[in-house]
């Protein structure tokens, strides 16, 4: 048992890093997503010092991001929302296929393949659910309640949309070495299981509600189950699966409870997905990367931020337009996964690949940061009184 002690060490002593990062984050103003990233700078290859045992550390990282997934999927309901945001049914939707469209010419402009600009392109026509949880869950209150809604609407919306692009775009490419007529027959029997899942899970769930340890172990083994089965056996990528995995069984009853329990964990296991992206930022490729992270960052503004304000203008939204533009104004973690799945099927370079890692970055941090800013800058001046 003592040759497990150093990798407990290791885990233990990243946990502290990152919380005490996170902490000193937001005593700045800044998400505490930024810390656990600098945290895995700091613990990585390409930085002096300490490395990280890269390999426990990705199995620590995926286990997060299917959790993360996984939940964000049980959170969308799509029969609540055609109820409650029948505008953003149809402005979210159209935003993600504006910015997409604008994005992938922008990258195939640049000298990038159509299959890669199209992977990219889906990459920053998404925002980041965690950014936008933790913007309308802030205990520094900038948003109000009408804001939060759309904001978290928009973004569910965005999340439904584009797992269901990246599903089509998986089969079209090929990527996972299928193509064809076994890449669809893979996602629709995938599509079959799940469904076959929303009906079992939560009947199993609803048996186990007053079992309190075994409804958590049901719920978090059903979506890493999913998850597992739809990547090793279907071809689905690891992300994409554990997303529909959640999907579907977001309309029982029990979904909500599922979600609540699962939240611990999935925020412990996202915290090492967010080091583990830090630990692949490689400072000595920057140079190198700098166009495309400065291209990237201008794809978010014109073809995003600008896009969200015009729709919710024309759209009459009631939330405030520059906030909830501003609010999703991020690359987030689906990107990273997205910009990931693309490298590892050679559609990107990595250059590339690093110019989107580091948009992720600069693009949370700014986002969170001006949120707050345009709150400020629109509060009423006090009346001087005569």
């Amino acid at each position: 048992m003592d040759h497990t002690a150093p990798a407990i060490l290791e885990l233990g002593l990243l946990l502290l890093l990152a919380a005490l990062a996170g902490k000193a984050a937001r005593s700045i103003g800044l998400p505490a997503v930024i810390g656990y990233l600098l945290v895995g700078v700091l613990v990585s290859p390409f930085t002096p010092g300490y490395v990280a045992n890269r390999d426990q550390l990705s199995i620590l990282a995926d286990v997060g991001v299917v959790l993360l997934l996984f939940e964000v999927g049980i959170e969308i309901n799509p029969l609540r929302l055609a109820r409650e945001g029948r505008r953003l049914l149809l402005l979210a939707p159209l935003q993600v296929a504006v910015t997409w469209i604008l994005s992938a010419a922008a990258c195939v402009a640049l000298g990038m393949s159509i299959a890669g600009a199209a992977m990219i392109g889906l990459s920053i026509a998404m925002s980041s659910s965690v950014v936008v949880v933790n913007v309308t869950r802030s205990r520094r209150r900038t948003t109000d309640r009408i804001t939060d809604d759309e904001l978290l609407g928009w973004s569910v919306i965005q999340d439904l949309v584009g797992v269901s692009a990246a599903l089509v775009l998986v089969v079209v490419l090929g990527i996972g070495g299928r193509s064809g007529l076994a890449a669809i027959g893979g996602v629709v029997a995938f599509v079959a299981l799940a469904a076959g899942a929303a009906f079992v899970l939560p009947w199993l769930l609803q048996r186990l509600q007053a079992e309190h340890d075994l409804f958590l172990l049901v719920s978090v083994a059903g979506g890493l189950l999913l998850a597992g089965v739809g990547s090793r056996f279907f071809g689905i990528p690891l992300a994409l699966a554990a997303f529909v995995a959640g999907l579907a069984i977001t309309e029982s009853p029990i979904a909500a409870e599922a979600r609540q329990r699962l939240l611990p964990f999935r925020d412990l296991f996202a915290v090492m997905f967010f080091v583990a992206l830090g630990t692949v930022v490689d400072p000595t490729t920057l140079p190198q990367a700098l166009p495309w992270l400065v291209a990237f960052l201008a794809m978010v503004v014109v073809g995003k931020v600008l896009v969200v304000w015009i729709m919710a203008r024309l759209g009459r939204l009631g939330a405030r337009t520059l906030q909830l533009a501003v609010g999703l104004g991020q690359v987030g973690e689906f990107s990273y996964v997205l910009g990931a799945i693309a490298l590892s099927a050679r559609l990107i370079t990595p250059q590339v690949s690093s110019g989107l890692v580091g948009a992720v970055v600069v693009s949370i941090a700014a986002s969170s940061i001006l949120v707050r800013l345009v709150h400020r800058s629109n509060r009423p001046k006090p009346v001087a009184v005569q």
